[in-house]
């Protein structure tokens, strides 16, 4: 089957030429990287990716297929998707559809047959940055004038995009719930929802817009952040809402919800240069002093400086000595920059679901 030619190409110019993989058609958004070796389709359907064409620094990609269950939301979020090789021939017991079948079906533009590593170590150089890939315009300045057209992810919100439509009630896992929690959906991961419930949640997920006064009037014994894309600072009504919250129920956040809290207590954001974006970040509890090894998925950080005395850093990047996490000192209140969820990645960090559910019974 002869394959049809595909471009990716930077907002800073670089080219980078290849064949369609997935959907054919045009796409733009800022091109990221992820070191994971497995769980693309987990990373494929991760709301936090949306408006990011995400490229895979591992070789070959789709050895094991697609299917069903190991989805993160209801559709693939990511504007596109970037692999060195794809593997034609998937082979795992629970493979239900092939990579590329999967990209097709959902219409998710895809380039394969470029130097991964190259893309990754220009990005690393100049940072995280728009790119377009095409496979019906191959040409330099044409791509060019469509690429300065989009806009830039800083000050951007994102989460209407990914935010459910109306509220409703995650399916739960057959035990008794203990605790009542209402889940803000910024971009929610249908893991971290999963785990709630495991621990003993009854969970309400509710739009990102709804006010403190409509969450505060379902009497919950707790109150959940959840991840999602863009960039934080833009999203001032979940702000806002968090301001009023604070202090009325516990609170515990991940991701954007970690950036969201951080912005509520007075800190501030800012831009990384490219990222975190893997399964295998170690960062280090100042708690305990041990190291976990830690999922993530974000492009914004928390100033450190910023932060009022009224918290405490409980937990730290060891690659870039960036904040992962922290916590209230006198509120019920804590969050996590990375995903303690994973899904996909290690579990070292799902203590700190049992760490929410203690605050709840204490309160």
């Amino acid at each position: 089957m002869v394959k049809q030619n595909a471009t990716l190409m930077l907002e800073d110019g670089r080219l980078f030429r290849g064949t369609a993989f997935g959907a054919t058609g045009e796409t733009t958004g800022e091109v990221c990287f992820n070191t994971g070796m497995t769980g693309y389709q987990e990373i494929l359907t991760d709301p936090s990716y949306c408006g990011q064409i995400v490229t895979m620094t591992f070789p070959h990609i789709g050895n094991y297929g697609t299917n069903s269950a190991d989805i993160e939301s209801e559709k693939i979020q990511v504007a596109g998707f970037v692999v060195r090789e794809e593997s034609v021939h998937p082979s795992n017991y629970r493979s239900e559809q092939s990579l590329v079948d999967y990209l097709k079906g959902a219409g998710i533009v895809g380039i394969q047959g470029v130097d991964t590593r190259s893309i990754t170590r220009h990005l690393r150089d100049r940072g995280a940055m728009n790119g377009i890939i095409s496979t019906k315009d191959l040409e330099k300045d044409s791509l060019a004038r469509k690429l300065s057209k989009v806009p830039s992810m800083s000050g951007l919100d994102l989460v209407p995009k990914v935010t459910c439509e109306t509220q409703y009630n995650w399916p739960k896992n057959g035990s008794t719930p203990q605790y009542s929690v209402i889940a803000i959906d910024f971009g929610i991961k249908h893991n971290i929802l999963r785990l709630l419930s495991e621990h003993g949640c009854d969970v309400t997920v509710v739009p990102a817009a709804t006010s403190a006064d409509d969450i505060l009037a379902l009497k919950p014994n707790g109150i959940f952040l959840s991840n999602g894309p863009g960039d934080p600072a833009a999203v001032t009504y979940g702000i806002e809402t968090i301001k009023k919250l604070l202090g009325k129920k516990p609170i515990f956040g991940i991701c954007l919800g970690h950036q969201l809290l951080s912005l509520a207590v007075g800190g501030e954001t800012f831009k990384l240069k490219f990222g975190h974006r893997g399964i295998n970040h170690p960062v280090k509890n100042t708690n305990t002093s041990e190291i976990e090894i830690t999922s993530h998925n974000h492009g914004f950080t928390v100033d450190p400086d910023s932060l009022p005395s009224s918290v405490d850093i409980t937990h730290w990047n060891l690659n870039d000595d960036t904040v992962e996490g922290f916590r209230c000192k006198d509120l019920p209140a804590f969050s996590v920059q990375y995903h303690p969820e994973a899904g996909p990645g290690p579990h070292d960090s799902r203590y700190l679901f049992r760490q929410f559910t203690a605050m709840m019974k204490d309160a």
